[in-house]
């Protein structure tokens, strides 16, 4: 078996493109006896942390990249694709600051450069380049292109810009999916990483697991583009190698260039990326009193909440179940202050306070902070938990050091003030938005692949209702039922 190490590869994550789980791909790859594995999806890092703990799993090594889009002018222009066009670059992890190099070149697509697609540009790419290694992409990227259209001298002074940036850590990518395209540039590239003094690579543009597959990306392609296969104006791959191919398989394809294969082993040896999980690092919240610490301010808040919260009621007057509500409070408190979360209670504390002053409607609190007297007397939440026996240690168990989880509901009208609070306090670098993806549910991706296939919607529909309507059933377990 000849060593080889698929450095070009996308999984779920690149939205309906990509037809390969993470899973299943860190399988397979097992199989052909892999030491290595790369996840490149389109402009995006959404793969990355269930890739890398998919890979330390199955003994192999995880190397975190993104297929990125690179726009020929500023990310800040929004021009025509035609006048501004929009190349690939593969980008790939060596260490912890190519990660965190990575992740802001991604986040800068996003927030500064999206227009048609999150695109970075030169400036930022040469600002954060540290401990990336870069590979020239597929037949999408800048210099094939130019290479493709006749443009060869475009092409040289293309491939010595990324190489000025990234120096030996710059590739020119090999790719043979039997399109003619690519036999029309791979000669080029060979000839122009000789004259340009640029190692070359082989790689496979991974879409999906197995040959048989390619009808599966197919599929998904017009799901994503509102188009049935039907359509001769639809996009097209044309190949059915976007497989994630064995050892053998590759190296059948580039007899006539070794050292391309041989250096996805040189490049998967210069990354060598370890992230460490479970760690809790929080901010601290501010202004707090002088003379005091987060552990003091929040028992005073807390204390004084407690008391606002029953002063009214009968229940205050009575001393059992003030002591009963003290004491809890009280413990409460030291299992909060004894895992670290005093600041955490009081940033929630804050911006909540903020929602009340401002008028903005929150929920009354759900899920396992219900149970937590410290929340209700601070006013977090609106549950009281002695009144309805509701246990702390489900929200907050010392014997398990979790980060706790509030989760608060704001008006749908008014949650951006709440954001741009929390952002103007600590700052824009220190705020983070997170993202949940929606998987097709089994009745749903059966009615969207009958449209795409052009099926009559009677016998479609037919089929839909014969899947039971339980919550996260799977179109296998269906058919076992």
């Amino acid at each position: 078996m000849s060593p080889f190490v698929h450095l070009h590869v996308h999984s779920e994550y690149s939205l309906l493109d990509g037809a390969a789980r993470i899973t299943d791909l860190v399988r397979r790859a097992g199989e052909y006896g892999m030491k290595s594995l790369a996840l490149t999806d389109h402009g995006v890092m959404y793969g990355a942390i269930p890739f890398y703990k998919a890979c330390k799993e199955n003994g192999i090594k995880p190397i975190i990249g993104c297929e990125a889009y690179l726009t020929a002018g500023s990310r800040r222009e929004r021009g025509s694709r035609k006048d501004q066009p929009i190349y690939h670059l593969i980008l790939l992890v060596k260490n912890e600051t190519g990660y965190k190099n990575l992740m802001k070149l991604i986040s800068i697509g996003h927030l500064e450069g999206h227009h048609y697609k999150p695109r970075i540009d030169m400036e930022v790419l040469a600002a954060h380049s540290e401990g990336i290694i870069c590979l020239s992409a597929c037949l999408g990227g800048e210099v094939p292109q130019h290479l493709l259209h006749g443009r060869d001298d475009e092409a040289r002074k293309a491939a010595l810009r990324y190489k000025e940036i990234f120096g030996e850590d710059f590739y020119l990518e090999l790719q043979d999916h039997g399109i003619s395209e690519q036999k029309r540039v791979n000669p080029k590239l060979i000839a122009l990483a000789k004259t340009c003094e640029i190692p070359l690579v082989a790689t496979n543009d991974v879409h999906y697991l197995a040959k048989e597959d390619a009808e599966v990306q197919d599929v998904l392609i017009c799901i994503g583009t509102g188009k049935t296969v039907d359509d001769e104006e639809r996009l097209k791959i044309g190949t059915d190698q976007l497989f994630l191919k064995s050892s053998d398989q590759m190296a059948a394809l580039f007899p006539h260039v070794p050292e391309a294969i041989g250096n996805t082993l040189l490049i998967a040896e210069k990354c060598n990326l370890e992230l460490t999980f479970g760690q809790h690092i929080l901010p601290a919240y501010s202004p707090i009193p002088e003379g005091k610490d987060s552990a003091a301010y929040l028992r005073e808040l807390c204390f004084k909440g407690l008391e606002e919260r029953y002063i009214d009621t009968t229940l205050w007057a009575s001393p059992e179940h003030r002591e009963t509500a003290e004491k809890r409070l009280a413990y409460e408190l030291g299992v909060i202050e004894n895992m670290g979360f005093s600041d955490y209670f009081l940033i929630v504390w804050d911006f909540i306070a903020y929602c009340h002053r401002q008028g903005i409607a929150t929920g009354p609190g759900r899920g396992s902070s219900a149970g937590s007297l410290t929340a209700y007397s601070l006013r977090i939440t609106d549950v009281d938990p002695l009144k309805y026996n509701l246990l702390f240690e489900r929200f907050l168990n010392p014997e398990r050091i979790t980060m706790p989880d509030i989760d608060i509901d704001f008006s749908d009208e008014r949650r951006d003030e709440v954001i741009s609070y929390v952002v103007e306090k600590y700052g824009k670098e220190h705020v983070a938005q997170i993202i949940t993806f929606g998987t097709m549910a089994a009745r749903a991706a059966v009615r969207d692949v009958g449209r795409v296939l052009n099926l009559p919607y009677n016998e479609v529909d037919k089929a839909a209702k014969l899947i039971p309507g339980q919550l996260g059933i799977s179109l296998a377990r269906a058919l076992e039922t």
